[in-house]
């Protein structure tokens, strides 16, 4: 099925066309127009003009807006979720409860927004100051970018069009290039539904050409930016005076103590660090054990990954489908047979059928290794032994990233001190650090990002503060 570059509320095939092949049988599944960086312009000009009408428009129209889109996504939820398992090879299942998870995003965005508002300042709180009427609101920042990846195609989308619009925003939209169709499916909704704004929404394919265009115009006012660090990088200087939000790259670790409950904690690392094939910003990386629990845990985790079905992303059972691409799974081989020649070791032997790279458990890794010191995105987890909370924490902090990282303890006084002396944008006690709830705060420190994701949050990001006085 053919991907048409989207230019509003209108439609238009470019002659030029990509191919997008299946990662799990390298079959066509979707074509995507190629656009430049007139495209971009065009775009960017469309979505201008269509200001006035996104910020005049009632607030009731643009959550009903939502929630249309909200209802369509519902009825179309097995063809949207075959897309998805198509053009990234994500597991049918987990593609399913993508679509779950983009309809709770979508909905939740409506309901923030019907609640978000500002509030009255005493003016007379200081002896310079007097009694006045004073209030600040958010207003529409204006013409918004929004530039997703591959890992979670719908969702990801999801985080950035319903914040950004239900908000009085207009966007464009530059998707993957891994998903072309997938997010195509998605904006006709907003853009064919009853309570559109009209060209609130535009939506243009392509790489770098595109994306400078778009990033180094003085139309839009937001970036929203969800990728790679070095990307991140050249919009951070690229984009000029803007608001830039960011999120990249992660290197989640966790923490075993010797009180945990080792047989949940193995369930539920396996299940962080393989989820998605590990292609995912706050996949589990790292897991520092407490030596007196190393052995069993390492014994735990290994069977738990034995459990894990890898194959067809069209099983309903499996649940670790291929990488994106075969240079990820040549670059994931490359990892694990670096940290082999470096002395660590492999509890499951390390392979790859196609672009499948089967699930490896990593022990007797050591700091200074690439595998635990660079972010893999692939199905890796290394395991290291350390003595107590106090050799594990600073090993756990000093890393250039700081999305999630998590500990697993039945002590109230580690749970404290995990909170308090981890270096995230994210912290969870008992459980994997790739949980994420959409309703959340979610964003990183240092390299892994600025600014955070979910429905409220989002909104912050892509709105203005006006302050009012009346004397």
């Amino acid at each position: 099925m053919h991907a048409k570059i989207l230019f509003g509320s209108t439609q238009e095939t470019k002659d030029k066309i990509s191919e997008r092949k299946s990662p799990y049988d390298g079959s066509v599944v979707s074509t995507a127009p190629l656009c430049d960086a007139n495209d971009a312009k065009r775009a960017l000009k469309i979505a201008q003009d269509a200001t006035k009408d996104a910020r005049e428009s009632t607030l009731h129209q643009r959550c009903s807006w939502l929630l249309d889109v909200a209802s369509k996504l519902r009825e179309q939820k097995e063809d949207i979720a075959q897309t998805i398992c198509d053009e990234v090879g994500k597991p049918i299942t987990f593609a399913r409860i993508e679509v779950d998870r983009c309809i709770e995003t979508v909905t939740l965005s409506a309901e923030t927004m019907r609640t978000m508002h500002g509030e009255t300042i005493n003016t007379d709180a200081m002896a310079s100051g007097k009694k006045t009427t004073a209030f600040f609101s958010r207003v529409p920042a204006g013409v918004v970018v929004a530039i997703t990846p591959f890992n979670f195609p719908l969702n990801l989308v999801a985080h950035k069009l319903a914040p950004a619009l239900v908000a009085g925003n207009t966007v464009v939209l530059k998707p993957t290039p891994e998903a072309p169709l997938t997010s195509y499916k998605f904006a006709k909704l907003f853009i064919e539904s009853e309570y559109a704004i009209k060209d609130a929404l535009s939506v243009v394919y392509g790489d770098a050409e595109v994306g400078s265009a778009l990033i180094t115009s003085e139309i839009p006012r937001v970036i929203s930016f969800t990728g790679s660090v070095p990307v991140g990088e050249i919009i951070t200087k690229s984009a000029g005076i803007k608001k830039v939000s960011l999120e990249l790259g992660g290197n989640a670790a966790t923490y075993i103590s010797k009180t945990a409950d080792l047989d949940l904690a193995a369930q539920r690392c396996a299940l962080g660090a393989f989820s998605n094939s590990g292609q995912v910003c706050i996949s589990l990386q790292r897991i520092y054990v407490h030596e007196e629990i190393y052995d069993e845990f390492a014994t735990k985790m290994a069977q738990e990954t034995k459990k894990l079905k890898v194959g067809s992303p069209y099983s309903e059972d499996t649940f670790m489908g291929p990488l994106i691409d075969a240079e990820s799974c040549n670059r994931a081989m490359g990892w694990v047979q670096s940290a082999i020649d470096e002395g660590a070791v492999a509890m499951l032997e390390p392979y790859s059928d196609g672009r499948i790279f089967h699930p490896c458990v990593m022990t007797e890794v050591r700091d200074d290794m690439a595998i635990v010191c660079e972010e893999v995105f692939a199905p890796i987890v290394s395991l290291v032994k350390v003595k107590n909370f106090d050799d594990a924490m600073p090993r756990m902090n000093n890393s250039p990233y700081g999305l999630q990282f998590s500990v697993f303890t039945n002590e109230l006084s580690l749970m404290q001190r995990a909170i308090e002396e981890l270096d995230a944008g994210g912290i969870v006690i008992n459980d994997m650090p790739t949980l994420r709830f959409d309703i959340q705060p979610y964003g990183g420190i240092k390299l892994s990002g600025v600014g955070r994701e979910g429905p409220k949050f989002a909104i912050e990001e892509m709105t203005e503060v006006k302050s009012v006085v009346i004397c």
